[in-house]
Parts: C-alpha cells; structure tokens; sequence
C-alpha cells in the first residue's frame, strides 16, 4: 500500500450532508420535497427557491435549507446561495412556496453568502446573528436543540392528511 502526503480532510462538520449525496436517503413520506419550491420573504416577494437540502446525518433531520437566490437580485454567482435553519421557515404546500418572515428582499442582500466548501459554526453563527436569533449556549449538548432547527415550525401550515 503506498502512502501519500495528502493529509486526511478533517471530519469536523461533515455531519450536515447534501440530501443528494446520501444515496441511501430521501424526504421522508408524507412530507413534501420542497427542492425548486419559491421562497418568499416576510414582505411576501420572492428571494430565491430551494436548491437543496442539507441533513444532519445523525438524526436524519434536515437542518437548513440552501436557497439559491434569484438571478434579478443581481447578486454574483459565486455568493447567489445561502442557507436558511429550517426553524425560520414555513411552507404553503397549496402554493408551493417556502415563507421566512425574518428576511424581505432587501436584507437577504446583507445575508451571510453559502459556499459548498464546508459548514463552519462560525458561518451558523454569523446566519443566527443575521436573522437576529440567539446563540445556543455552548453547553448545550446538541447545537441544534434550539426552535431555529426544528422542522415543527416549517411545517406548522401544512394540511391535515
């Protein structure tokens, strides 16, 4: 076996994967795949749609939702995405629309840019203190025990089936 002096990319973090990287996983039944949906801001005007979904691999929960913003924000392309704690967001599933009250067009300019590279907690903090959220404590034995990661919110408007 031969060695290589490439060092061994750190693990850290890479508990949040790509929904479309975990072959094996899907959206759960029942539950919509909002990829490609619109997403709206609290002043009800369009900022972008889902690109993707990004999971914590662990609890199998999706923590945030990578929107691609939209191409009329004129916003360059290597910062037109960004992501958003599916806590801050509800869905319209009659519509197929993705709500976040807490942005309107104007401020999701001065919104935290996503790079695929990684997800750093500086970044997840920078996005909480964006939103005007509080910082977990550090304490805490899951960072995402907080009502900004919980899906409960997200899907508050759905219909009964």
């Amino acid at each position: 076996m031969e060695t290589t002096s490439t060092p061994v990319p750190s693990g850290q973090h890479m508990h949040l994967r790509r929904l479309r990287d975990l072959t094996e996983f899907e959206v759960a039944d029942g539950n919509p795949d909002v990829r490609g949906w619109s997403v709206r801001g609290g002043d009800g005007k369009k900022f972008g749609d889902v690109y993707e979904l990004i999971v914590e691999v662990e609890t199998l929960k999706v923590r945030y939702l990578d929107v691609e913003l939209d191409a009329s924000l004129q916003v360059n392309k290597w910062e037109r995405h960004i992501l958003l704690p599916i806590g801050v967001a509800a869905i319209d599933e009659d519509a197929d629309n993705v709500f976040v009250p807490s942005l309107t067009i104007e401020t999701v300019l001065e919104y935290p840019p996503y790079t695929e590279i990684q997800i750093t907690r500086e970044y997840e903090e920078a996005m909480l203190r964006s939103l005007k959220l509080g910082l977990p404590q550090h304490t805490s034995s899951n960072f995402y025990d907080q009502p900004s990661y919980s899906d409960e919110q997200f899907h508050a408007n759905r219909r009964p089936r």
